[in-house]
């Protein structure tokens, strides 16, 4: 049979854009490790808000939002309370608007 005439189905691996996508959430959570200690508080809230920024930045690209103006502050909220987390503050929405734009 010719190539041309064999009807190709798109395989898991390929661009899902043109049908919604659901988020898989993880099937067991990553082990936690300690921070390391003496640092100052600063940094630790700093990294904290960057670990959440990181894990909403890919739960909204798994979703089907690709670009920062997608992004909304009540979009990315939402996509917070889908996949668990705590509601990010203004400046967690701006950190999540900033990965997506520079990851490209």
């Amino acid at each position: 049979m010719p190539a041309a005439a064999m009807k190709s189905t798109p395989l898991p691996t390929q661009s899902t854009a043109k049908r919604p996508v659901l988020l898989d959430l993880p099937y067991e959570p990553v082990e936690k490790r300690p921070l390391p200690a003496g640092r100052p508080r600063e940094w630790y809230v700093g990294h904290n808000r960057r670990l959440k920024a990181m894990r909403l930045a890919i739960a909204l690209l798994d979703s089907g939002v690709y670009l920062p103006q997608q992004a909304r502050n009540d979009t990315i909220r939402t996509t917070a309370e889908m996949i668990g987390v705590h509601p990010p503050s203004d400046t967690t929405c701006h950190m999540v608007r900033a990965l997506m734009k520079y990851t490209r």
